[in-house]
């Protein structure tokens, strides 16, 4: 293939706009607020898993002290009408009876209401506890939000940057040669550079020092031949840099 001088000269500017195009596509990819996010959103599935079993924790507690407090209330609604019963006198056996029934309502109420007092002093261990995780989800999830309102600001100078350096890739294409850029694109999307400085003996691509033969041949070039690295086949632009 054949392009002057100077067009393969412009190549290098090409290649300056798509490697500074492919640079800021890694950097969309590689920004350290995605890795945070990406962290903060286990942790804060992890401490949402926390919180529900915080919360099942006083949930059961609150129906076990709803379920003595029933108990209890029926105890006193028994020990109640017993006692308007034994106020209202009768025959001695059965007074007997309700004095004894009384006495055992009175522990049982007592029991119950011990059981509930420990319930209560569970519950409001359990109630901190689902406070403390909720405050670490609340924490959790302010992180993330100031993360994504870091990825949001650098996405946007990104792709301010991307559709500058794209306006100026379109004319700067235009310019060139059409068969030269078809090549040069063909080469950068295999290998990420189509055209590189060919400097001191040395390919700009993958750097290998050219000798002998292979020097050789590139000293004996015509000036519009597009020569190509016999290692990577990448393009290699030849200026006063190049030392031949």
């Amino acid at each position: 293939m054949k392009a002057s001088p100077e067009a393969q000269r412009r190549l290098l500017d090409l290649q300056a706009v798509d490697t500074a195009l492919a640079q800021l596509a890694h950097r969309r990819k590689s920004l350290p607020e995605l890795a945070e996010i990406d962290a903060v959103s286990r942790e804060l599935s992890a401490l949402e898993d926390e919180r529900v079993r915080a919360q099942v924790a006083v949930d059961d507690l609150d129906r076990d002290i709803s379920r003595f407090e029933k108990d209890i209330e029926q105890v006193r609604i028994r020990k109640e009408r017993d006692q308007k019963r034994l106020e209202a006198g009768g025959a001695l056996r059965e007074i007997e009876g309700l004095q004894h029934e009384l006495a055992t309502l009175n522990r049982r109420q007592s029991e119950l209401e011990d059981a509930e007092l420990e319930l209560m002093e569970q519950k409001e261990t359990a109630e901190a506890a689902l406070a403390e995780v909720q405050g670490r989800l609340n924490e959790a999830s302010e992180r993330r939000l100031a993360a994504e309102r870091r990825r949001d600001d650098a996405f946007a100078e990104i792709t301010k940057d991307e559709e500058f350096k794209t306006s100026s890739r379109g004319p700067l294409a235009a310019d060139l040669p059409a068969d030269l850029v078809q090549l040069y694109d063909k080469i950068r999307l295999d290998s990420g550079l189509g055209a590189a400085l060919f400097r001191s003996g040395r390919c700009g691509g993958c750097r290998i020092e050219l000798y002998g033969a292979d020097l050789a041949r590139i000293k004996a070039a015509a000036a519009d031949d597009v020569v190509r690295c016999e290692e990577c086949r990448r393009i290699m632009v030849r200026t006063s840099e190049s030392g031949l």
